[in-house]
């Protein structure tokens, strides 16, 4: 049985209580009120906010224009921009609960990979942007603890004069990613029974040559050097994609793709 509220008129009998009307302003005044009252911890929250990936950079001088380029070196757990004529740091960089394994310099800023697996494009600007991207080195876990202990000479590689493509060498596979953006252009994963050995690497011409060493002494040795460019692996009559950014001009792929290279014998 539903229950319906009574109240009592002027006559003394029981009638439907009329509910009061509200008042407008005051259904206006209420949320703006609420709302007033939660702007304090909005802005609270955005500030006790972690900096994303614990990235932490610290400008400590401009490079003025028309000056060299400050050179790069790593400070225990930073990577660090400086004057090499007077040792003042320009910027610093860290990153919370990692430290460099190994850096490399490209024109205009600077890669670095960290004890955690990742990888990080850094460039301070003076619009108060720092780093550009970070991308993650799968399966690594166990390589990056032996690499934080001996070095990590070699994982880093330019793949062209410019630094338009960076290689990522690794036991398990040679990752190309566009500088620009950090954009992954190509993977190549060791032969099965074989990994990549990145201290054993070596520049020829326009070519990065990695050691490849195989478990089954049945492998020809030619089978255990790649070799790699910007396009990805180096093989008679191939027909690579380019790496230009999306609308830019197109790389001159038809020069480079069919590239001379022994067959394995």
């Amino acid at each position: 049985m539903s229950v319906v509220p009574f109240g009592v008129t002027g006559s003394g009998r029981a009638s439907p209580a009329e509910p009061v009307p509200a008042r407008r302003g005051s259904r206006l005044a209420l949320p703006a009120a609420l709302g007033l009252l939660a702007l304090p911890l909005i802005t609270a929250a955005h500030h006790s906010l972690p900096a994303p990936y614990g990235d932490h950079v610290t400008v400590h001088a401009r490079v003025a224009d028309g000056t060299a380029a400050p050179e790069l070196r790593t400070t225990g757990r930073a990577v660090e921009a400086y004057d090499p004529a007077s040792g003042r740091a320009h910027w610093t960089y860290r990153r919370e609960g990692a430290r460099p394994l190994a850096l490399l310099p490209v024109p205009g800023h600077a890669v670095a990979l960290w004890s955690d697996g990742l990888v990080t494009d850094t460039a301070p600007r003076a619009d108060g942007s720092a780093v550009r991207w970070h991308r993650g080195i799968p399966d690594s876990a166990s390589w990056l603890g032996s690499a934080a202990s001996r070095g990590a000479a070699g994982v880093l590689q330019p793949l062209d004069l410019r630094g338009r493509m960076i290689a990522v060498v690794t036991p398990q596979r040679i990752a190309a990613y566009r500088s620009a953006d950090g954009d992954l252009r190509w993977v190549l994963p060791a032969h099965p029974g074989c990994a990549f050995e990145p201290a054993r690497s070596v520049r020829r011409e326009g070519a990065l040559m990695v050691a490849q060493p195989c478990g089954d002494a049945a492998t020809p040795w030619t089978s255990q050097l790649i070799a790699v460019d910007d396009l990805g692996r180096i093989v008679p009559r191939r027909s690579p994609l380019g790496n230009e950014l999306p609308g830019g001009a197109p790389d001159d792929v038809r020069t480079r793709a069919g590239k001379a290279v022994a067959p394995p014998r």
